[in-house]
């Protein structure tokens, strides 16, 4: 077989082995997933597995990194730095909230990775730069608002960034019973964008002197 044919048969491998992991991963957390239902799922032979990713944790990294860096590098292609600052966090926010709920599988790694106490995440150099850049790049925006005057001083980008998370995470997992507590559809259309709004109205109001909100 050519070279490169054994390459794309490779990285094809690879790719479908990656996807079926992170679908496990996600159903059932790093102690309930199955090396034998990711290599069904993939539909590749169980030693491929072993062969380029190792054991369940070492691929369950894989996986829990990449998908961190998914959305790092989402963000980045945001070009927030084009942005006036108010626009910029807005369109942060908006795109985080959105890409919670088209990837719902990155909650439940992450669910899953603080079970574990985060022994996986601590092994990787790349999310460890990606989220510092991250963080700059909100600083960057900060820095900015607080030069025109439309931002309040002082405020600290990872305290922001926590927040900015949290307002759609802790939303999203605890939707099942916050729609029992609250007696509302939490995830209906309009209830989503209800809570899109408040979350941007909640970050304007935390960010913005009381003159420019």
């Amino acid at each position: 077989m050519d070279k490169k044919v054994k390459v794309r048969d490779a990285d094809e491998t690879k790719r479908r082995l990656l996807q079926a992991a992170k679908a496990e991963f996600a159903k059932n957390g790093l102690g309930g997933a199955r090396v034998d239902e990711i290599s069904e799922r993939a539909k590749a032979n169980k030693r491929m597995l072993y062969h380029y990713f190792g054991n369940k944790d070492d691929l369950f990294q894989t996986v829990l990194e990449q998908a961190y860096l998914d959305i790092r590098n989402a963000e980045q292609k945001l070009q927030l730095d084009s942005l006036e600052p108010r626009q910029a966090l807005e369109t942060l926010v908006r795109f985080t909230w959105n890409y919670y709920l088209r990837n719902p599988e990155f909650i439940t790694l992450v669910n899953s990775e603080n079970l574990h106490r985060a022994r996986h995440l601590k092994k990787s150099e790349a999310i460890k730069v990606a989220s510092r850049r991250f963080v700059n790049m909100v600083a960057k925006i900060l820095e900015r608002g607080e030069m025109s005057g439309v931002f309040r001083p002082g405020i600290d980008a990872v305290q922001l960034n926590i927040t900015i998370a949290a307002i759609g995470y802790y939303y999203l997992t605890n939707r099942f019973t916050g729609a029992i507590v609250y007696e509302r559809d939490l995830m209906e259309a309009a209830a989503l964008e209800q809570r899109l709004q408040f979350n941007i109205e909640t970050i304007m109001r935390l960010v913005c002197r009381p003159e420019h909100f």
